[in-house]
């Protein structure tokens, strides 16, 4: 059902170009002022105006990959046409039948059906500079006896789209046929069809892309919106706990210039504040080697049950702008973000402040009782005679520290010394005895 709401839009936009252009054309034939100039003036304003109040048009990817981009880069959407049939009668050849945007096959009662290949979207629908305004490729056919093609892809096959009615007079009006079919090799067929081409739609800048990653256009491929960022979807929304997303734009670097500052609607208008930042909210140029990051930072204000819609639209210079929408979840209301690591903020200068003023008045202390206390080594550090008291008091008092010019005094803990266990004492006063009465 999103398809067909895509496809409407587009048409739509299509509708409100040709709406201003005929207007454009009406008042500038018509004399509103004193001369020619005038009027083209006049007509210039107005249409601007209605060109405001109608919006400007986004290019979204069609709903197929049956579509091309002609030699202006404006988007031809053929989806209508997909798998239409069109039949080819050969006297000399078997009967030839295209599937518009599906395939090619031969038909007859030797060999039977003869696939000459299918259509995807990685395979070409390009704009042709020849006699046909696009050329389609067909892949991956029938091996039989194509086994060593150049390509190892089967049988191939070229579709010359003509616009409007074959150039021999072949046919006329209705949905188009087949113009001609010449075989290059029994592995490869080209074809001529004639079809009645859509209008031109809205003109895309190729080449430009949107992504989550430098390297990756999940929002924006070719210069097309990609399904399910043209508008708010709850599936590609963002939770309320993603205070920020940050966004990379590639373009070719050659038209780079061409993209301008971006700018954001809110829909509703009320309950999500929304900043843009980086060099691409700055309208920097971006190219494929060097991305531009815009970082897109919102906080909820008030909680609400859908997503809010978060458009963002990039103008691109002589072309048509690119327009995207994020989803954003608002399930509770956020503070900003500079009062919640306000309080740490405070925390982390505060101790700062107080390691600086720490370690100084330590090297101050250090110099002073090294210089005026006649200390060295480690009993120069302020309050080490402090924190050794409170070492003997929490060890019992077994151990006591001992001064450096201390070292030579012979009664150095001597407290230890006369703590001797009893029975090493008796055994010394009986060996004293004994050896006494000797």
């Amino acid at each position: 059902m999103h398809h067909r709401k895509c496809q409407s839009d587009v048409v739509g936009h299509r509708r409100k170009f040709y709406f201003v252009n005929e207007l454009m054309f009406i008042l500038g034939r018509r004399n509103f002022g004193a001369d020619a100039m005038h009027g083209s003036f006049l007509a210039t304003v107005v249409a601007a105006v209605v060109f405001h109040a109608l919006g400007a048009g986004s290019v979204v990817v069609p709903s197929t990959s049956c579509y091309a981009l002609d030699n202006n880069s404006r988007i031809r959407d053929f989806s209508n046409l997909t798998g239409q049939f069109f039949e080819y009668d050969d006297e000399k050849a078997p009967d030839l039948v295209v599937r518009f945007c599906k395939d090619v096959e031969t038909r007859s009662q030797q060999p039977g059906y003869v696939d000459f290949g299918r259509f995807d979207k990685f395979n070409h629908f390009i704009a042709s500079s020849g006699h046909a305004n696009f050329i389609q490729e067909y892949y991956n056919g029938d091996l039989m006896n194509c086994e060593k093609s150049f390509d190892k892809l089967g049988r191939t096959a070229q579709v010359n789209i003509i616009c409007g009615n074959c150039p021999n007079g072949h046919c006329a009006g209705g949905l188009g046929c087949i113009c001609n079919v010449t075989y290059e090799s029994t592995c490869r067929v080209i074809i001529d069809l004639a079809i009645p081409c859509v209008e031109p739609g809205l003109r895309v800048f190729e080449g430009f892309t949107v992504g989550f990653h430098p390297r990756s256009w999940e929002i924006v491929y070719n210069g097309m919106t990609q399904l399910g960022y043209e508008k708010a979807y709850n599936e590609f929304s963002f939770s309320t706990d993603q205070r920020d997303v940050t966004l990379y734009l590639t373009a070719v670097a050659s038209l780079s210039g061409l993209v301008q500052k971006p700018t954001i609607k809110i829909s509703p208008d009320e309950g999500l504040d929304v900043h843009l930042s980086g060099s691409g909210a700055n309208g920097s140029p971006p190219t494929t080697l060097s991305p531009t990051m815009m970082l897109v930072e919102w906080r909820c204000d008030k909680a609400r049950d859908t997503a809010y819609e978060v458009e963002i639209t990039i103008p691109i210079e002589n072309y048509d702008p690119i327009q995207f929408t994020l989803a954003k979840m608002c399930e509770h209301t956020q503070t900003e973000r500079d009062e919640a690591t306000r309080g740490w903020a405070i925390f982390g200068i505060i101790s700062c402040i107080s390691i600086v003023v720490l370690t100084l008045a330590c090297c101050g202390g250090f110099i002073y009782r090294t210089r005026i206390g006649n200390l060295r080594g480690i009993d120069a550090l302020p309050g080490i005679s402090v924190l050794s008291a409170c070492l003997e008091t929490a060890s019992g008092g077994v151990h006591s520290y001992a001064r450096p010019d201390d070292s030579n005094n012979p009664f150095v803990n001597q407290t230890t010394w006369d703590r001797q266990p009893t029975s090493t004492q008796e055994n010394w006063r009986t060996s004293d005895r004994t050896y006494g009465s000797i």
